[in-house]
């Protein structure tokens, strides 16, 4: 036994230096795939002039990124996540982002204007032009990558930091993510401006930036490759699965039967269908509501995420020692609902700019505790060895969420003229979440899944 002992605490994850360098190798790879889903957020007025684009057509690119994820993509990924690995799937998903990027690249770029294909595509569903059609596509293929991506991540986490500070890695991972919407906020306006007011080189710049992800996603694989083997001597793996512990497709049964599951997964896509559909217009919306210039509002809403990534260490090491995640979760729908209603009635009345810079940030904190309660509450309720598929599953049903409601939000925005339904709109699904996480709770209260227990567990002597 004293032996068993001594070889796991030599093992690549107790090792804190290891275990966060892993983090940081992950976490970047998602920063620079947030930065490339909202380069064109802050160039949606330019965009529409440059490239003859309405609403209504950067609503249908906006929601390309899930389309092929909700006909089935992200049920396949979860598949391959669990059957091939990690290292495996990272590999691909971050391939699959840089290759996506390449398509988006070449459909907003001049000179495809001017090619016969791009004629081709205008001569078709005439409301969208040729060059929003090839960025959609582009942007599905991205979108298949950046989702695999994501449930990739939490799964590696999960792996990395199981029994030590998950909630806080997981925080800060999604803290590092969402410092991509900051920068590209500020990066993408000032890029477009230092090449005269160009659409493409902000796009440019983002897709380099994945190709480097792919790099460092490579770097922790051949980590991953050294902790497995440990794993392995150690004897807390082996390198074929037992009949028992292998996955299976008939495992998907198990999944989609849980109640907890459901719960979780429409929280999920209620709460996500009210902050990144608003993500891709919130520039726009504070141009209109503030009436300044697109790099101004860019700036604004750059805002976003500064609150949320001072707490995420803090709470991240509240739910770590303390638990309490399904009251975290109820508190960060409440949040929500009061900026988007403030969004809505509020700030159009009394708009000075720091009352939408408070706003702004305020939301953030908001999407700083529900996602923070959120993923590392998935593996107290599901088992490990389906853990990827779940994931991918509850990608799957945000996915749904995400790829309707930006086409709702642009149709609805094209109909009415204003952003005051929207707004409507978005705090309607934050009450909806809200109602869904006090279910979690209760839930929790009376099957004991342990929402509100710490994650941290000490180790007997």
């Amino acid at each position: 036994m004293n032996n068993v002992k001594a070889t796991a605490a030599r093992l690549l994850n107790d090792n804190p230096v290891a275990r966060w360098a892993a983090l940081i190798l992950i976490a970047m790879m998602m920063f620079f795939a947030y930065m490339f889903v909202d380069v064109m957020s802050p160039l949606k007025s330019l965009v529409e002039s440059a490239r003859g684009w309405d609403s209504g057509a950067f609503g249908t690119y906006a929601a390309s990124e899930y389309i092929l994820n909700v006909c089935g993509f992200l049920i396949l990924a979860g598949i391959i996540l669990d059957k091939m690995g990690l290292r495996f799937t990272g590999t691909l998903s971050a391939s699959l982002m840089v290759i996506g990027a390449g398509i988006k690249f070449v459909g907003i770029s001049e000179w495809f204007q001017t090619t016969a294909f791009c004629g081709w595509l205008d001569s078709w569903w005439t409301a969208m032009p040729g060059s929003a059609k090839m960025a959609s596509l582009g942007f599905m293929v991205f979108g298949c990558g950046c989702e695999m991506a994501g449930t990739t991540v939490s799964k590696s986490i999960a792996k990395w930091f199981k029994g030590k500070e998950m909630a806080l890695a997981m925080g800060l991972e999604m803290a590092i993510a969402r410092l991509g919407v900051f920068a590209v906020m500020w990066l993408a306006p000032i890029i477009s401006d230092r090449f005269d007011k160009s659409v493409v080189a902000p796009v440019a710049f983002c897709m380099v930036l994945l190709l480097i992800g792919l790099i460092f996603y490579i770097v922790f694989s051949l980590m991953d490759s050294k902790f497995d083997k440990q794993l392995i001597a150690a004897g807390m793996a082996t390198e074929e699965k037992s009949p028992e512990d292998e996955f299976h497709v008939r495992d998907l049964g198990k999944i989609f039967s849980s109640k907890m599951f459901w719960l979780v997964a429409l929280m999920c896509v209620l709460y996500y269908s009210a902050i990144f559909p608003f993500q891709r217009y919130a520039p726009n919306y504070l141009e209109v509501t503030l009436g300044v210039d697109n790099g101004t509002a860019s700036r604004l809403f750059s805002f976003f995420p500064i609150l949320a990534m001072c707490l995420t260490p803090f709470l991240g090491i509240f739910l770590d020692r303390k638990g309490k995640g399904a009251t975290m979760l109820m508190l960060g729908a409440l949040i929500m609902i009061i900026c988007h209603l403030s969004f809505a009635f509020l700030l159009p009345v009394y708009h000075p700019k720091w009352l939408a810079i408070t706003l702004i940030a305020v939301l953030g904190v908001s999407f700083s505790l529900v996602p923070a309660a959120l993923w590392p509450s998935v593996p107290k309720i599901i088992d490990e060895k389906i853990l990827g598929s779940a994931y991918c599953l509850i990608f799957w049903v945000q996915n749904i969420g995400l790829c309707l409601v930006p086409m709702l939000i642009g149709t609805v925005h094209k109909a009415t003229g204003g952003y005051t339904v929207p707004m409507i709109i978005f705090s309607s699904f934050g009450l909806l979440a809200f109602i869904l996480a006090i279910w979690l709770k209760r839930e929790d209260s009376l099957k004991g899944y342990g929402l509100e227990l710490p994650n941290v567990t000490k180790k007997a002597d």
